[in-house]
């Protein structure tokens, strides 16, 4: 995610003296600082997705978006009728 944060000149400078130290971009820098200060120096656990096989697709999907796109037509069509 992109933000814009203002930092005090003396978070800049720690932020500055992480860099150069750790020899890390100011990106990865301030995700650890605040991953630090977040947890309180206790290491956080990665999450991580269960992958479960969902076998072989019973319908085509080569062309989901046309059938949604006719089937939101034919809905359309539908409240439009029933409305008059």
């Amino acid at each position: 995610m992109r933000t814009t944060i203002t930092l005090d000149p003396d978070v800049k400078a720690l932020i500055d003296n992480a860099m150069r130290e750790r020899g890390v971009s100011f990106k990865e820098a301030v995700n650890h600082a605040i991953r630090v200060g977040a947890t309180r120096g206790k290491p956080t656990r990665q999450f991580q997705t269960a992958v479960r096989a969902m076998g072989a697709p019973r319908i085509d999907l080569t062309k989901a978006h046309a059938l949604a796109a006719a089937l939101e037509d034919e809905e359309v069509t539908r409240e439009l009728t029933a409305g008059r």
